[in-house]
């Protein structure tokens, strides 16, 4: 089966006041088609660079990344993108948002397929009656599933998140990983997550990617063997559960520990 997104020696440097830095050097990595894999690692290791190079927003300076086996070569408007920020048009109602991507997407639709299709989600992500309202009559929580949803609403086969719930309180957080569990579990699209959270990478992914401290490269991939579909106040009492966040937040912490020491002697 060919890998939804697969690098291949990916590197990328970044050239600043007559310096070189660099951010990845030698990343493997296969994420298979309706997988959902979590990229974790210490700040400042790459995880978002990778995730822009998936994307097409600059190329790698060294190594080659497929999506659905078709080299990476610009900006795939059929790979959706889903930031920390949500980017909402605020002279547009949430429902008139969700459905911009379809205006300006490849695949050709109506006017009326398209506001149905932005009903339905807003409806299944549980916001049905604020479709007329504006991004700043909107809470943090309810802008982020709005952000999600748009994404959502053009269909892509494949989804890139960059810490979507970074700036969100702890229950916000909680209620939007589960909603995004439930929506990956009907629709099974191709995801590549990025966290700072160990505990969030577990309970979301298939996978746990874990990175080096920079120059970043891939240092572990465990795989997370509870089953779905998981409820995420019973994962975290899954035995298996603490097996993988012990074994990860070790890996984790011999990379940050290492990161110190650099900068240290550096």
């Amino acid at each position: 089966m060919t890998p939804s997104i697969s690098l291949r020696g990916v590197g990328r440097r970044f050239g600043s006041r007559g310096s070189t830095v660099e951010a990845v050097t030698g990343v493997d990595l296969d994420v298979a088609p309706g997988e959902f894999v979590v990229i974790v690692g210490p700040s400042g290791c790459g995880k978002s660079t990778v995730l822009n190079m998936v994307a097409g927003l600059f190329p790698p300076t060294s190594g080659e990344i497929l999506v659905d086996g078709r080299l990476v070569s610009g900006v795939n408007p059929q790979v959706g993108y889903v930031t920390q920020q949500d980017n909402l048009l605020p002279w547009r109602v949430l429902v008139e948002n969700v459905e911009l991507p379809m205006e300006l997407g490849v695949r050709k639709t109506t006017p009326q397929e398209r506001r149905a299709r932005a009903l339905a989600l807003i409806e299944r992500v549980g916001l049905k009656g604020f479709e007329n309202h504006y991004p700043h009559e909107l809470s943090g929580g309810m802008r982020q599933r709005i952000n999600i949803i748009r994404t959502l609403s053009y269909n892509p086969q494949i989804i890139l998140m960059d810490e979507p719930f970074g700036p969100l309180d702890a229950m916000t957080r909680g209620v939007l990983q589960q909603e995004l569990l439930n929506l990956w579990s009907e629709q099974r699209k191709t995801v590549l997550f990025i966290t700072h959270d160990l505990m969030e990478a577990i309970a979301l992914g298939d996978k746990v990617v874990v990175m080096s401290a920079r120059p970043g490269r891939v240092k572990a991939v465990e795989t997370v063997d509870i089953p779905r579909p998981r409820v995420l106040s019973e994962v975290t009492k899954d035995p298996r559960f603490h097996r993988i966040h012990d074994r990860l937040s070790d890996l984790i912490w011999q990379e940050l520990h290492q990161q110190v020491a650099g900068a240290a002697h550096g």
